[in-house]
Parts: structure tokens; C-alpha cells; sequence
């Protein structure tokens, strides 16, 4: 009998992400990996990438890629770190694409620089499959949030990115460039139409005070318990609550620096490295 999958979570309290390592053997992936960043004086750090290094080294597994779910705008990315050491490629949604076009002017440079064309090995879309060693990955388009967003499954495991979050905190926004309510309902239903015990893995979590952080929810529990995206909200309460939860929202604080690194694959802005 094949080992089953592994599932290791790590959590980043100052930017609620939750990263992954998932493995089968010896054969693993990373999914949404953080790099540490100082907003006071933009200085980067690898204290919880190297937390991830540390548990594939001990484990004695081999990396064979880091799985963005979509080009985050609240926490820099460590993908760039993580292969430079381990040889791993990095994937990402087809959509990217899209979204570096949109951003590309505001930070100086063309759609069609390296920068942004060589930023990532696997543009991936739905319906794609990756084999890394044991562990067979499919992908799940899950547009709304931004146009790249994917989901990865492995098994019984999803990992959904921001498109939900735990059901007292209710769901991506859509207000960024290229988001859609829309989409991101119709992504949604996707996820909830998943047999009730498939587990959903979060990218983030925002708990309320008493709450400590979830990192995975079952589809029957989102489904039935949503906040904002339960089966009993119809589309359209669905998405006028979540336009008129956007309109109350401030853009994230890591904004700008998150966007300059991850549309680069987790590389830094060659006049920013330290």
C-alpha cells in the first residue's frame, strides 16, 4: 500500500498565513511559503522559510516544487529562496500573467521584461496534473480573488488559497485588479460540490479573539457553516455582501512590496536586495 500523504502546517502570526509542506515518501511540495519582511526598515528575512528547510532536511524529503495559489498581496513570497536551495521549481496559476500586465507600469517595467517572463518554471491551468515523485497534484482553477488563483489536490486534501477562509471569517475579497464576485462564488461552489470529508486547507486565517488559528476546515463544515458563503446564501445575497464588505476594506498594508516580489516569482527588486 502506497504511503499516505503527510500534511505539515506552519503558521506566520504577523501576516496570518499558513504554509505547507506535503509529502508522500520521500517526495514533497511547498505550498505558499513566507518570506519575513520588516515594513519599518523593508528588510527581508528567511526565519520561517528556513523553518521549512529545516523540517524537509529532517524528514529526508526531496523538494520538488513551491505551489503558489495566486500572486498574494499581504506576504512576500519565499519561493525563490526556497529553490535557490533545493533545485525545486516554482508554479503558479496561467493568470499571472494577467496580473503582472496590470502591475507592470507602476513598477517600471514591460510585460515582456525577463523579470516578470522568467519568473516562474510551471504556468499551470485547470485540469493540469504535476507528478512530483509520489504525489500526484491536480489543479483547480479558482478565479475571484485574483485571475491566477488555483487551488492544488492531492487525495483528500485541497489546498484552496484565499478563495476561503475559516467560516467564521467568510471569504477572499474581490476587489483587487481582475477579481470577480462572480468567479469567486462560482470557484466556491466548485470547492463545496467536493465529497464532505475532503479537507480544505487554508492560506490564511484571521481569528477572532478566543479562536486559535485553523489551518484546515472539511467541505461539510464550509458548506453548511460559512459566514458569507454557506449553500444557503443565494448568489446574489452572496455577492452583494461580499461587494459591500469590499467597499469597507483598505488595501493590505504589504501592498506594494508584497507585489514587487511575488510577480517576480519570490525574487527581490535588484535595488532592493540585502
Amino acid at each position: 500500500m502506497p504511503d499516505a500523504i503527510a500534511i505539515q502546517p506552519f503558521f506566520h502570526p504577523p501576516t496570518g498565513t499558513w504554509s505547507y509542506i506535503a509529502s508522500r515518501g520521500s517526495d514533497a511540495v511547498v505550498i505558499d511559503p513566507v518570506l519575513d519582511y520588516d515594513a519599518g526598515d523593508g528588510r527581508t528575512g528567511t526565519t520561517a522559510a528556513d523553518v521549512l528547510l529545516a523540517h524537509l532536511d529532517s524528514q529526508g524529503l526531496r523538494l520538488h516544487y513551491v505551489l503558489e495559489t495566486h500572486a498574494h498581496a499581504d506576504h512576500l513570497s519565499a519561493a525563490a529562496y526556497l529553490t535557490s536551495r533545493t533545485g525545486a521549481q516554482v508554479a503558479i496559476g496561467a493568470g499571472i500573467r494577467a496580473v503582472q500586465a496590470h502591475f507592470a507600469n507602476g513598477f517600471g517595467l514591460r510585460v515582456d521584461d525577463p523579470a516578470f517572463v522568467d519568473a516562474f518554471d510551471r504556468l499551470l491551468k485547470d485540469g493540469d496534473v504535476l507528478d512530483a515523485g509520489e504525489l500526484r497534484i491536480e489543479v483547480i482553477a479558482t478565479p475571484g480573488h485574483t485571475p491566477d488563483g488555483l487551488s492544488y489536490r492531492m487525495g483528500n486534501n485541497v489546498f484552496v488559497g484565499d478563495t476561503l477562509f475559516a467560516p467564521d471569517v467568510g471569504t477572499a475579497r474581490c476587489d483587487f485588479p481582475g477579481g470577480s464576485v462572480e468567479q469567486l462564488h462560482n470557484a466556491i461552489q466548485r470547492l463545496h460540490a467536493l465529497p464532505d470529508d475532503t479537507v480544505l486547507w487554508l492560506c490564511h486565517d484571521y481569528p477572532p479573539a478566543g479562536r486559535a488559528p485553523r489551518a484546515w476546515i472539511p467541505v461539510a463544515e464550509s458548506r453548511r457553516d460559512n459566514t458569507m458563503a454557506a449553500a444557503r446564501i443565494a448568489a446574489d445575497a452572496f455577492h452583494a455582501a461580499r461587494r459591500a464588505r469590499d467597499a469597507t476594506l483598505s488595501p493590505p498594508a504589504l501592498l506594494r512590496p508584497a507585489l514587487q516580489v511575488n510577480l517576480r516569482g519570490g525574487r527581490l527588486p535588484a535595488q532592493d536586495r540585502r
